[in-house]
């Protein structure tokens, strides 16, 4: 029994299996915009806002 324990308390009875999941769908405009169009906004935006930082600092 105490070696069976520790498995079961594994993956919930219920909730999804990480194998289930499906590969990504390019055709689907949401998984473009979710994996691919925002990823590229957010790292901009952090190298922009990072550049305006440091402008910021050298003003001082």
């Amino acid at each position: 029994m105490l070696n069976i324990y520790p498995l079961l308390l594994q993956l919930p009875i219920g909730t999804r299996n990480p194998d289930d999941n499906s590969p990504i769908d390019l055709t689907n405009a949401f998984d473009v915009i979710v994996y691919i169009i925002l990823p590229i906004l957010m790292i901009i935006f952090y190298i922009l806002w990072r550049k305006k930082k440091k402008q910021d600092q050298d003003r001082e």
